[in-house]
């Protein structure tokens, strides 16, 4: 029998840091029309289609020529879909999507107007915002998210049966190594993002100091499975299917998906510089009417078949698509015997999905300040205000005619049971006994 080619994106190791697009990026031209996706919703709770009149009536947008970026990441299916399936071009946007090396070449893309919109980490609008990180000082909005859930933690296959899902098993794992002046090393795609936050939570969970502990890397998504093939790390957080591909690959398994660190928590958005959404407010909420379409196709799971064929293409992931697709229908082997059908798999419409809730920017800045990349206090609610754009999510919705969930305020637990009360932020940051705390 043929061995399954599970090769995914880069095949080597690129240089850490490195600034800029892949030399030879793909990049693909205006989709050709097709037919709106005609959902009615579904039972869970999805909202319906739009009509041709809500089309109509709301204006063309001020820019039609619009260049997305994308890390090869299945989080970029809502970008992708609506560019592949005419939902752009429906709505006056002829899309290009152009594939990233790192997420440090799509901020500084977006930052120089190389790019118009992009898929980012949850995170990197607040950190360019504040000037935080490395990052120049660039404001940028959030008018949507993208996606919910569908992360995880990988660790070396050397750990397997030793770590899963509680870290202080690791704990003495870490403190060995690094009295043999060895420290262990785990990597994240970008210091702010979703992945770095993951990971730090997770290893102070488990009273491990991720700054003082160990060595904490940024490695590009696509570069993870090579890093962890020649050795040079202990474990990982990122998207899939960087995820399922180590466990193909028999180089690491899951410990934990990030469903259940947080369930349904935020992940990638759509972000653009505030000075583009102040020029061009039509165009952005044509471009969110776009991706709800893309939204409400991605979450009918017949379609994910379909989702998971289109973005393994060689012009986005570069993945077999049956690498895709398995943890897309919540079928999860962590490839350590453990098993499960998860129903809080990806989502991209589903349970008020894409509604850039304030509260969750809320938890961001409590995590900047409890690992010290901010000096005492932040202004927790001018920059959430700032950044967070519920106000251009509900124009271009009830442009639509469709209804949403509206904001929340309801405080979230995670999965070591500390809840997080979006009304006092600063209480909660300074609460945790593992902390970089500044000021």
């Amino acid at each position: 029998m043929k061995k399954q080619d599970t090769s995914c994106g880069a095949s080597s190791a690129l240089p850490l840091g490195r600034r800029r697009f892949l030399g030879g990026t793909l990049a693909v031209g205006g989709a050709a029309l097709l037919p709106a996706c005609g959902s009615k919703g579904d039972e869970a709770g999805a909202p319906p289609a739009v009509t041709g009149q809500a089309v109509a009536g709301a204006g063309k947008p001020e820019t039609a020529d619009l260049r997305f970026g994308m890390i090869a990441l299945t989080d970029c299916s809502p970008i992708v879909i609506a560019h592949e399936k005419g939902f752009f071009k429906k709505y006056g946007i002829n899309s290009t999507i152009v594939k990233g090396a790192s997420w440090a070449a799509i901020r500084d893309s977006l930052s120089n107007g190389d790019l118009h919109a992009t898929h980012m980490l949850f995170g990197m609008p607040l950190a360019s915002t504040m000037g935080l990180l490395g990052s120049p000082k660039r404001p940028m909005i959030i008018p949507w998210l993208l996606n919910r859930n569908g992360q995880a933690i990988t660790m070396k296959i050397d750990l397997r049966g030793k770590v899963a899902g509680d870290p202080k098993a690791l704990r003495p794992l870490v403190e060995e190594a690094k009295e043999k002046g060895a420290p262990m090393t785990f990597a994240m795609t970008f210091p702010p993002g979703t992945h770095a936050m993951w990971t730090r939570y997770y290893l102070a969970a488990g009273g491990i100091h991720p700054d003082k502990d160990v060595a904490l890397v940024t490695i590009p998504p696509a570069q993870m499975i090579a890093n962890m093939k020649v050795g040079k790390m202990d474990g990982y957080c990122v998207g899939e299917p960087w995820g399922a591909r180590a466990i193909a690959d028999q180089i690491g398994y899951t410990a934990i998906t990030t469903q259940e660190l947080w369930k349904d928590h935020p992940e990638k958005v759509c972000a653009f510089t505030a000075e583009f959404a102040e020029k061009n407010p039509r165009t952005v909420k044509a471009v969110i009417k776009a991706l709800h379409e893309a939204s409400l196709w991605l979450d009918k799971l017949e379609n994910r078949p379909e989702q998971a064929d289109i973005v393994s293409r060689p012009t986005y992931i570069n993945c077999p698509p049956e690498l895709i697709l398995g943890r897309l229908q919540g079928h999860y082997d962590y490839g350590d015997g453990r098993k499960k059908e998860d129903k809080d798999y990806m989502i991209f419409s589903d349970r008020n999905c894409n509604y850039p809730q304030p509260k969750y920017a809320l938890w961001w800045l409590s995590q900047f300040r409890r690992w010290g990349m901010v000096e005492g206090k932040p202004d927790y609610e001018g920059v959430v205000k700032q950044v967070m754009r519920p106000d251009i999510y509900e124009e271009a919705m009830k442009e639509l005619g469709v209804a949403h969930g509206g904001p929340s305020s309801e405080p979230e637990t995670l999965f070591d049971g500390v809840t997080f009360d979006p009304r006092d932020p600063e209480a909660y940051a300074t609460s945790f006994a593992v902390h970089g705390l500044k000021g």
